[in-house]
C-alpha cells in the first residue's frame, strides 16, 4: 500500500466517523481506549489498526470492514463469448 492510500483510507476513516456521528473521544471509549488519544492514533496513523480493532470499527460504523479499510478498482468482468 502506497503513502497515498494510507492516507485515502484513513481520510474515509475520518470522513464515516463523522458521518456517523461519533467524536475520536467515544469512538476511543468503545474501542476500550481510556483516551481520545489513543483512537486520535489509529486515524492519524500513529499507531496500525489490527484486525480485530478493525472488526469492532466496522460493527461500530455499520460498514463493511473492506468499504473502510480497502480501495477496490471497478474491473470489467464480462466474458466475451465466440
Amino acid at each position: 500500500m502506497t503513502a497515498k492510500e494510507v492516507i485515502d483510507v484513513l481520510q474515509n476513516l475520518r470522513k464515516l466517523r463523522k458521518k456517523a456521528g461519533f467524536s475520536q473521544e467515544e469512538m476511543a471509549k468503545l474501542l476500550g481506549y481510556k483516551y481520545a488519544s489513543g483512537y486520535n492514533q489509529l486515524e492519524t496513523g500513529k499507531r496500525k489498526i489490527d484486525i480485530e480493532t478493525a472488526k469492532k470499527i466496522s460493527d461500530i460504523l455499520e460498514h463493511p470492514i473492506d468499504e473502510i479499510f480497502f480501495e477496490f478498482d471497478a474491473v470489467d468482468m464480462t466474458t466475451k463469448v465466440r
